[in-house]
């Protein structure tokens, strides 16, 4: 438990009697900025391989991957209960009868207790909504949605194919049928430079979203966006530990206090990742992050304002 913001373990706890571990599963979904649907070719940024644990793997189906998981998690945690992460791609983008099933073959798993469906802000039509909050009356929903930014400007260099109006639409929609709701934001995509992140972290604050996670922009290999740095179309920031953990202090001062923040830093594997490079697991991080905010007597919220 953070004592200058409020954690994701603290969200997940006022909704479980017991300690929660989230399983990622791959379902072999594909996105809509890949496939034609909205776009092709995805996000500039985007390499899939940089998520996916070892154990979820699309050869495996969904029941199978969670197994496996309870498997890795289990062998030191045998009490854990757990949450099926649909994290590859986008896991709305399908035949509506299709998902449903497959959300529900993941809580028909032992000690499988709730979903978390990552997905975009423009893949998530009403009869789905519907859908979920059926779900969620009986196993809980959480909704990510991949929102990486407020400013369209960068959505369309990074070749997102949605804008900000989408995010804020599904947010609401989502929010408005009860189900819990979160966004993801990417810090340090080309172009942007600290004011307009946090901005987006203003704006962020002003949506009736229960969670929010992000991390450091990481330039990986076989992405769009590692072609086009090495070109010279352009570069992206190139934060220091330090200066990142000044940005996130600072993005936790506008973070409306009700609001989980789940994460701040992440980490592709290292045979993928060409920077930033720092040689730091994410807990160790994070409790930089943690002594640091503690130096500054920093609260999250100190700087939120909901107009």
């Amino acid at each position: 438990m953070a004592a200058c913001y409020r954690d994701f373990s603290q969200f997940l706890a006022e909704l479980f009697p017991c300690k929660m571990q989230k399983i990622a599963v791959n379902a072999g979904f594909t996105c809509p900025n890949r496939d034609g649907t909205k776009g092709r070719g995805g996000c500039t940024y985007c390499n899939n391989q940089t998520f996916n644990p070892a154990y979820c793997a699309p050869v495996l189906n969904v029941t199978q991957q969670l197994e496996e998981g309870k498997k890795f998690f289990g062998k030191k945690y045998p009490d854990m209960r757990y949450l099926a992460y649909f994290q590859a791609y986008t896991n709305t983008h399908g035949d509506i009868s299709q998902l449903v099933s497959l959300y529900e073959e993941a809580l028909a798993v032992d000690k499988v207790d709730g979903l978390i469906i990552g997905t975009r802000p423009d893949c998530m039509p009403d009869e789905l909504l519907e859908k979920l909050v059926s779900i969620h009356q009986k196993s809980c929903v959480l909704v990510e949605y991949g929102a990486e930014t407020a400013h369209n400007v960068t959505l369309e260099k990074i070749n997102r194919c949605h804008t900000w109006k989408e995010t804020a639409d599904a947010v609401m929609r989502t929010s408005a049928v009860g189900l819990p709701v979160g966004l993801h934001l990417i810090m340090g995509l080309p172009g942007e430079d600290n004011k307009m992140m946090i901005e987006t972290i203003d704006m962020v604050s002003r949506l009736p979203i229960d969670t929010v996670k992000l991390h450091q922009l990481q330039l990986v290999k076989g992405t769009r966006m590692a072609l086009d740095v090495e070109r010279g179309e352009y570069d992206v920031p190139r934060f220091t530990v330090d200066e990142y953990i000044e940005l996130c202090c600072e993005a936790v001062r506008h973070v409306r206090p009700d609001i989980a923040i789940e994460r701040f830093v992440s980490q592709s594997p290292d045979n993928l990742l060409i920077s930033p490079r720092w040689g730091l697991k994410n807990y160790e991080f994070t409790h930089r992050l943690n002594r640091r905010l503690k130096e500054l007597g920093i609260q999250q919220g100190d700087c939120y304002t909901p107009n």
